[in-house]
């Protein structure tokens, strides 16, 4: 069972990579701009790294969750292919942001089309799951048949 989900299993831990990169922008820029924890506030250079780090956490799970039911219920290499898209975007946005406050905007709108995206094809297998367990109606392979 866990190896027909390597494809997510691999984005998902190069996504954790990623946010550990993105914690160590912080750890870096804390010393650069001598801002010891707890406080969150100094240089805007500082805040703009913080909030770029915090921007993602708050994102991560809501892409986890679409990411897994995406692959699960939809298409696992499709999944992974908007995974990894949406790993470069998340990319994009932590450092345009890091460099400026509109640094950030196009990786923003790229992650925000990617998790549309992925919500799209979660929804759409949940969905067609549902129906087919339910009232033995498969959208999928009704498609096919006119294809």
């Amino acid at each position: 069972m866990a190896s027909d989900s390597v494809l997510l299993a691999a984005v998902s831990v190069l996504s954790v990579c990623q946010q550990i990169v993105f914690v160590w922008q912080v750890g870096k820029a804390r010393k650069k701009y001598k801002i010891s924890p707890p406080a969150v506030t100094g240089s805007p250079a500082f805040e703009r790294v913080f909030r770029a780090q915090q921007n993602c956490v708050e994102f991560y799970p809501i892409f986890l969750v679409t990411f897994w039911m995406a692959g699960w219920f939809f298409s696992q290499v499709l999944a992974a292919l908007f995974g990894l898209a949406y790993l470069y975007a998340r990319h994009q946005y932590f450092f345009g942001y890091s460099e400026s406050v509109h640094g950030r905007l196009l990786g923003f709108r790229m992650s925000m089309g990617v998790l549309s995206l992925l919500v799209i094809q979660a929804t759409v297998g949940i969905a067609n799951n549902f129906l087919d367990e339910y009232l033995d109606f498969n959208i999928f392979k009704k498609l096919l048949r006119l294809f």
